[in-house]
């Protein structure tokens, strides 16, 4: 901005993301473009930036844009002020028509500034005099009803999933389906995406969406947030008797998360590109005659039948899917072995390895939750070392930093989602380990939520209180590509709350759930994540205090049975039932507050305030079914504990 404001020049502000085609379009055809660039370089101060490093820019902008033009995507181009403020947003212009937007910008600026100034001027208030989606009171079991009729109104009996092309993944409306035990339209839908294009049927792994409304031809950029959301939901529909396929998919998701995206420090790089050797989806798909040369004559065949290889694309190549499972599955695991080591050979896509402690924190609580149920402890080791990177690399001074590349921070700071679902994956990582270490980093991150991102009526900022300032503070509780950072802190809190007891994390969760009473009657897609937080918060979460010597094959059997338990929102504290135990070293602890209920006073806790007085039945370990710290009687049998969380 300093240096727009001393050329008196505008700034052209282009955002955008690595695994972005029409991003990689773009700048190759117009910011690699000589006669392009001399026009950019002369008449602008040009800012490039990666939405996924700065989504707060990109936020603000982004708003603009929809305001201005009525649609959004990427690539996104903006022209501001010196001062910030946009009066001509796009997105996508091919070189002819965005060398005489140049022009004419340049002509705006010199010839009619006071226009061009008046136009973002008034494009700057609009967007902030934008009313805020209300806070508070959690919304009740009718706002439920609501958003489940809005979605049968919107959902595709045929294909499965919601609306028409294109078709995104949902992953955070399947989560509330699920909690719900809804499911017609989760268990069509999750089916439907397992078998189409969109999947990937030899490495695993979904691309970004589907650009058709049958899941068949997919965009084929692999993002780690999707994956993580979908590999968990996948992992909660085994659990809730999604069979078979619930379990491969889920597997082969994890082990893709794994082989193609962990980093050489331990956490999970940002993306997959679409494109390789100049052609977006080359490496993944396939024409018969290549099938036959991989397979042998009769596998090749038989794989085009089985994997639907008709020609989708120009050329004769298709993507592959599976419709249904053949007779002879050993054959099918012989074939998709081959095809996959062939394909290995071929170009890979690029890889964007910066680590997003957002996406990382998504990634951490879906795989600690399926190395549990899936009984692979290498995927709890997986998310145990990306705990480690984002507390060592991600954790400054108490605060969060955005991303890391090579196990260093970079410049940005962290944003809602980011404190948000760290906090949320170290409860998860904490549940299935027993480690405190986990349950005190979320703590401390969703302390700073309280203190930093709060905006005075129950609602969350999207950044925080010290953040760079914009034209604009963005907050936005919708849920987009990821859950809506507000409900995003809202789940965390709510589940830091029961395992704690603490009334200020509860009551600020159920406060950040109320714009979901506004959105379940017509636009229940755009708040999945916070309309399962409500399911979770209505019931209650349950709580299970499992206590007993960590080494003791009792107190694991236990353990294992809560954590395998069918029930949303559960969570779950590890402790030894030891005389005291559960908060050793924490000054403070559970005391009346001003209004008489209990609250944690003091330092942050140790370990959860659920363990307090928690102990072993006649010297064996013992598991405790709660509600609100009211527990049932303990019980020290898996059979027991079974039976107790059936009638929770």
């Amino acid at each position: 901005m300093r240096e727009a404001r001393r050329r008196d020049v505008p700034l052209l502000i282009s955002v955008g993301y690595s695994a972005c085609h029409w991003c990689h379009v773009m700048a190759h055809e117009s910011f690699e473009d000589h006669e392009t660039a001399k026009l950019m370089n002369e008449h602008f101060v040009n800012v490039k930036v990666d939405r996924e490093e700065r989504p707060d820019v990109d936020a603000v902008y982004m708003s603009a844009t929809q305001a201005m033009t009525h649609q959004g995507g990427w690539p996104m181009t903006v022209f501001a002020t010196p001062e910030g403020h946009p009066f001509y947003c796009g997105t996508y212009f091919p070189r002819p028509s965005f060398q005489r937007l140049l022009g004419a910008v340049h002509q705006a600026w010199t010839g009619d500034r006071e226009a061009v100034l008046k136009q973002g001027a008034k494009l700057v208030e609009a967007l902030n005099t934008q009313t805020a989606l209300p806070s508070g009171p959690l919304p009740t079991a009718e706002t439920l009803d609501q958003a489940m009729r809005n979605l049968r109104e919107t959902f595709d009996p045929v294909h499965g999933g919601f609306g028409g092309a294109p078709k995104f993944p949902p992953s955070m409306v399947l989560e509330f389906l699920l909690r719900s035990g809804e499911r017609e339209m989760g268990g069509k839908t999750l089916d439907a995406m397992a078998r189409g294009g969109i999947y990937d049927q030899l490495g695993g792994g979904f691309a970004r969406y589907s650009v058709d409304a049958a899941w068949v031809v997919p965009h084929f950029e692999k993002m780690l947030y999707d994956n993580a959301l979908l590999l968990r939901v996948y992992t909660h529909w085994w659990k809730a008797g999604g069979g078979p396929l619930a379990r491969r998919v889920a597997l082969e998701t994890a082990d893709w998360l794994l082989r193609e995206m962990r980093t050489p420090e331990g956490g999970f790089a940002s993306a997959l590109d679409a494109d390789s050797e100049g052609e977006e989806g080359r490496f993944y798909i396939w024409t018969p005659d290549e099938l036959r040369e991989v397979l042998g004559e009769q596998d090749g065949d038989w794989a085009s039948v089985v994997f639907d290889v008709t020609g989708t694309f120009e050329h004769g190549t298709s993507v592959l899917r599976l419709l249904e499972d053949p007779p002879a599955m050993e054959r099918l695991t012989s074939v998709r072995a081959r095809l996959l080591a062939a394909r290995e050979r071929r170009v890979r896509p690029g890889r964007d390895d910066k680590v997003v402690a957002s996406w990382n924190g998504l990634a951490i609580a879906a795989l600690a939750e399926a190395g549990v149920v899936f009984e692979r402890p290498d995927l709890v080791d997986a998310a145990t070392a990306c705990a480690v990177l984002l507390d060592d690399v991600h954790v400054r001074g108490g605060r969060l930093a955005r991303t890391s590349r090579d196990g260093r921070p970079g410049p940005s700071a962290g944003v809602l989602e980011d404190y948000a679902n760290v906090a949320e994956g170290m409860i998860a990582l904490y549940g299935v380990t027993g480690d405190p270490r986990w349950f005190r980093l979320a703590g401390s991150l969703l302390d700073s939520v309280l203190d930093r991102f709060a905006d005075g009526v129950g609602g969350f900022y999207d950044t925080a209180d010290d953040a760079e300032p914009l034209f604009q503070r963005p907050q936005d509780p919708t849920d987009n590509a990821t859950p809506s950072g507000q409900y995003a802190a809202a789940g965390a809190l709510l589940a830091y709350a029961a395992l704690t007891g603490s009334a200020r994390h509860l009551e600020a969760a159920h406060a950040a759930l109320g714009p979901v009473s506004v959105l379940a009657p017509g636009h229940a897609r755009f708040a999945g994540w916070g309309l399962a937080v409500v399911r979770v918060a209505l019931d209650g979460p349950v709580e299970v205090a499992v206590v007993g010597p960590p080494d003791d094959p009792r107190t694991r059997a236990l353990h294992r049975e809560a954590l395998l338990a069918d029930v949303p929102g559960l969570v779950v504290a590890l402790g030894r039932g030891e005389s005291g135990a559960g908060a050793a070293g924490r000054p403070g602890g559970l005391m009346p507050g001003p209004d008489g209920t209990l609250d944690w006073q003091g330092a942050a806790l140790d370990e959860p305030a659920l363990l307090e007085g928690r102990g072993l039945v006649g010297g064996a370990p013992a598991a405790y079914v709660c509600r609100g710290f009211t527990c049932r009687m303990p019980v020290t049998t898996p059979e027991e504990l079974r039976a107790e969380l059936a009638h929770r």
